[in-house]
């Protein structure tokens, strides 16, 4: 056995956390290291600050070990660490579909002043193209230990609600390198993942760069398809539903992300393919991926579509009606609302004259703290009292486990937007439900 590196992981946002304590759990001693005292408190008395299924178990696992500790003190990670991973956050600049960097670019900073002797340096951050050849200029400038100091990447590919698992367990692993030490680096600080059979696809520096925004790119094209299809299927009476079960038996096809109605939201997608675009005008070649553009468009009318089936129940006008959203956080067993097409919806509902009441299994604490005007329901049930309109906005299995019946009796009139195709049609209508999704006649 390979004698295994000590990590550290820079940033415990939801990426960071997630992979410092499943690598303690796998056998690592890690300092997970955040500019945040108050996320560092909260992991250090075994408390996750999001919500992800499995995570809080294992970081009581990992701190009971004594293999996993979180700090502020980059002088202390700096001397423990062989490995030190970066997974701060890239959002998307406020004034620019483009990347911000300032994260990235100061964790970098902070670490490089205290790397004193050979190590490797690994970007897990989504960045675009070309990030990891400035990034590793800047260590050999900064580092006291100057060209020891070796820089790779390795994007990551979690996806939320199941993140315990593909760090775990994933799919696959992609080692951006450009020295066959560092790669051996890489094989050593996942070790217990490789032994698992998990392939790796090692590569330079700029191609794993580009392979989570090629990814997300294209899963983004794949919903936005099917959702083009809806619209037609709009205009022209047919099914959006029965349409991508019949595309969905061609193997070429898959129905993996081809589920039609609301789009796609979160921290991943929307900002990935806007940077990427961004990325790829800089470097000339924007006509390249100039469909990006349109993806997005058709994603974001999604949602005003969503608005429209509402208020066409609603015979035409919302104001003064009550509408129940089922769902806030951008897509289940989460609670991240980050462009969640959910409380897009609710809000733009809300500034019609609706009276919005959300419910969500998860994410209610961060919808009350980012839109408070919106009235919140104890459950289900609380918040369809009276509701002159049920709209799903989110697909949790407990909405669709939702007993129509039960719900009728609670609710003024019996009228459901499936934003999310997850219901059953036929049960709902057999129970009286005036039922309405996208792209279904």
């Amino acid at each position: 056995m390979i004698n295994r590196p000590r990590l550290t992981v820079i940033g415990t946002g939801y990426l960071g956390a997630t992979h410092a304590i499943c690598m303690a759990v796998m056998g690592f001693d890690v300092i997970g290291v955040d500019v945040d005292p108050v996320k560092i408190e909260k992991l250090n008395s075994g408390e996750v600050p999001f919500f992800e299924p499995g995570l809080p178990e294992l970081l009581t696992k990992a701190l009971d070990s004594g293999r996993l500790r979180f700090t502020t003190d980059f002088a202390e990670a700096g001397a423990f660490g062989d490995v030190h991973f970066i997974c701060v956050g890239t959002p998307q600049q406020r004034d620019s579909p483009a990347a911000d960097l300032t994260y990235v670019d100061a964790a970098v900073t902070a670490l490089a002043a205290h790397l004193t002797r050979r190590v490797l340096v690994v970007g897990k951050s989504t960045v675009p193209v070309g990030t990891a050849a400035r990034l590793a200029d800047l260590i050999r400038e900064l580092a006291p230990a100057g060209d020891q100091v070796e820089l790779a990447w390795n994007p990551e590919f979690l996806r939320e609600g199941f993140a315990v698992d593909d760090t775990m367990k994933p799919d696959r692993m992609v080692f951006g390198v450009t020295s066959a030490w560092a790669e051996e680096q890489l094989r050593a600080a996942f070790e217990p993942v490789l032994d698992q059979g998990v392939p790796v696809k090692v590569t330079d520096l700029q191609t794993a760069e580009l392979v989570k925004v090629a990814a997300n790119s294209f899963l983004a094209t794949k919903i936005s398809y099917i959702n083009a299809m809806a619209e037609i299927c709009e205009v022209t009476g047919a099914d959006v539903h029965d349409l991508a079960e019949a595309l969905a038996y061609d193997e070429r096809i898959g129905g993996k992300f081809l589920r039609p109605g609301l789009g796609f939201g979160g921290g991943c997608l929307p900002k990935d393919i806007r940077a990427f675009t961004h990325r790829a005008e800089e470097l000339g070649v924007g006509q390249a991926v100039g469909f990006l553009r349109e993806i997005d468009g058709i994603n974001r009318r999604r949602r005003a579509r969503t608005v429209d089936l509402v208020v066409e129940l609603c015979d035409g006008d919302v104001a003064g009606k009550k509408v129940a959203a089922l769902g806030a956080a951008f897509k289940p067993n989460s609670d991240d609302i980050r462009d969640a097409p959910a409380l897009d919806v609710a809000a733009t509902l809300a500034g019609m004259g609706a009276e919005v009441v959300v419910y969500d299994p998860a994410a209610m604490d961060n919808a009350r703290r980012q839109f408070p005007h919106l009235g919140y329901g104890e459950n289900a049930l609380d918040a369809a009292q009276d509701a002159d309109v049920v709209v799903l906005l989110t697909e949790w299995t407990e909405f669709r486990e939702i007993d129509p019946a039960a719900m009728g009796a609670v609710t003024s009139q019996r009228r459901i937007v499936d934003g999310r195709h997850a219901l059953d049609a036929g049960a709902w209508r057999d129970a009286g439900w005036e039922y309405r999704a996208l792209g279904r006649p």
